[in-house]
């Protein structure tokens, strides 16, 4: 089971440093369809802030604030990441997953939905 459960359903700001649109660092052939960043002040199995995907904003951001709607659990590696929502948008897991299979592909998933969504 996820530390990072207790996210659901809450609101945070994401530090965003993958903008979409952006190149991931170390892999030229990951470009972001969405932004994604870090939520400040907390920690991940990694030893570094928690990771989030932004979905519902249609440009690049710098940060942004708005519901963990559901957790991605990686099976095979250290840290789980947050799927934080804009508020005003509709998401499926079905559609979750569609847009973070451009990263999440390389890795054993589950993806765990924020009660009564």
């Amino acid at each position: 089971m996820s530390a990072l459960r207790p996210y659901l359903g809450q609101q945070v700001q994401v530090v965003v440093d993958r903008p979409l649109g952006s190149v991931h660092p170390r892999h030229p052939d990951l470009v972001y369809p969405v932004n994604y960043g870090e939520v400040p002040g907390t920690l991940a199995g990694d030893g570094h802030p928690i990771d989030a995907y932004l979905l519902g904003w249609d440009e690049p951001v710098q940060a942004a604030q708005g519901e963990v709607i559901a957790i991605i659990e990686r099976l095979d590696d250290a840290e789980d990441k947050l799927v934080v929502a804009r508020g005003g948008t509709a998401w499926t897991p079905e559609s979750v997953g569609t847009i973070i299979r451009f990263q999440e592909q390389y890795f054993r998933t589950r993806l765990l939905w924020a009660e009564g969504r």
